[in-house]
């Protein structure tokens, strides 16, 4: 196994690894992340993409970001659409913002074309240590409630009434029951680290819903590639000159910088090999480029990696198999059209929980710090929209940190940040 990839290309000697070791972690890789083309594609189905057609993307997708991780970097991280980023995609850009799919995947091409330039660049530095990091943990942790919520509301325990508020479900539908019963094994799974714990869950939650009879109805399972012809490359450039587009690219190119920063040093610290940080953090730029062509919100460094380390995992060869794999999951696309809403629904609550527990770096000793971060944190999930609620942070922190005296703890970076959020909304608002 040794000879199938040419000397040099992923350099397994050196790194003193087998072809065997590295595609077996690419395997266990695979089987913690793959519950992503099924949440991913519903999430990107409810922004208005035909769910066929989010569901190729969310493969070809992930199966694009592993090869350039893998060849690029050679570093076994696994790249695929991120949690957070595509609620952002779908609930803000969509759903709050009113662009359609098609806009918003163009937002997502600039955006990565932003972010592309900025890890080839010293700007990479200059804006990890422009912001805060009481801001940049807010962030996440504002995400993590969003998909909490996101959960909620799909699994029925939560809903939205016409005045937005909102208000416990029927708990004695079979949704919410069904959704319950799903969670509790999901979480069982996850805190005894069963293998492929995610898409056990997913499994699972689909026969439960089976047994309360309320699978999706299909009238037949096949699949088309035609679904995908319009998605592929369908980004539309009509907004590009107006405000609220830049606003938007501007947006998903902060979250996805700041949150991958933090994800490729964790990750290049885990697996012993820092200096491999700066191309595995440009790989992540190609990636989330590549994202708007291919159809799909933004890839990032999943935190599932992890595993595919902890499993061996020490070449980009970890990478591609997993991205292989991926593209072979092609076959089992008409079966995941029939996953019903009570099998995803736990999947967010438990990855939002897990975003949340960031809150404990926070600093609450410091209140100019603290209540930017407070406010992320609550506005993200309570407006709906992440835009509005980082934008809400960005602005307050230095307005808190002038009315004190303790201006120049402002980096001037972080000013002209706090001015464009600002000036967007006045714009929208006043």
């Amino acid at each position: 196994m040794k000879q199938l990839f040419p000397k040099g290309v992923f350099d397994l000697k050196r790194h003193d690894t087998t072809a065997r070791n590295e595609m077996m972690a690419g395997l266990i890789g695979f089987f913690t992340i793959v519950y992503i083309i099924a949440v991913n594609s519903f999430i990107l189905a409810e922004a208005g993409i035909p769910i066929e057609g989010a569901v190729l993307a969310t493969i070809l997708t992930s199966f694009a970001g592993c090869m350039v991780m893998g060849f690029w970097a050679n570093a076994p991280i696994l790249l695929v659409p991120g949690m957070g980023i595509n609620a952002l995609f779908t609930y803000t850009l969509v759903q709050s913002m009113g662009f359609t799919w098609q806009e918003a995947l163009a937002v997502v091409f600039i955006s990565g074309a932003a972010f592309t330039i900025i890890s080839f660049t010293p700007l990479t530095r200059l804006m990890s240590n422009a912001i805060p990091q009481s801001l940049k943990d807010s962030i996440t942790i504002g995400l993590g409630f969003f998909l909490l919520l996101i959960g909620l509301e799909k699994g029925g325990i939560v809903i939205r009434g016409t005045s937005s508020i909102i208000a416990l479900g029927d708990f004695s539908s079979g949704k919410v029951l069904a959704t319950i019963l799903t969670f509790v094994i999901a979480i069982v799974l996850f805190l005894r680290n069963v293998k492929g714990n995610f898409l056990w869950s997913i499994l699972i939650g689909t026969g439960i819903a089976w047994v309360f009879g309320l699978l999706p109805h299909q009238e037949a399972v096949h699949f088309s590639v035609g679904a995908y012809k319009d998605v592929f490359g369908g980004m539309s450039f009509d907004k590009v000159a107006s405000f609220p587009f830049w606003v938007a690219a501007f947006s998903i190119t902060m979250v996805l910088v700041f949150e991958n920063i933090g994800l490729v040093h964790g990750h290049t610290k885990f697996m012993g090999q820092p200096h491999k940080f700066e191309r595995a953090f440009q790989s992540n730029g190609i990636s989330a480029l590549i994202s708007g062509l291919l159809g799909s919100s933004p890839t990032v460094s999943t935190v599932e990696s992890s595993a595919a380390i902890a499993a061996g995992g020490k070449t980009g060869l970890t990478a591609v198999t997993t991205g292989v794999l991926f593209l072979t999951s092609i076959l089992f696309i008409p079966y995941i059209k029939m996953m019903p809403d009570n099998a995803v629904a736990p999947i967010l609550m438990i990855i939002g929980g897990l975003m949340i527990e960031n809150i404990r770096t926070l600093n609450f000793s410091d209140l100019t710090e603290a209540f930017p971060s407070i406010f992320i944190i609550a506005m993200i999930p309570f407006t709906y929209s992440i835009a509005d609620g980082i934008a809400i942070g960005f602005i307050l922190y230095p307005i808190l940190k002038l009315a004190i005296g303790r201006a120049k703890e402002v980096s001037a970076p972080l000013y002209i940040i706090a001015g464009l959020f600002l000036v967007n909304f006045i714009i929208h608002y006043i």
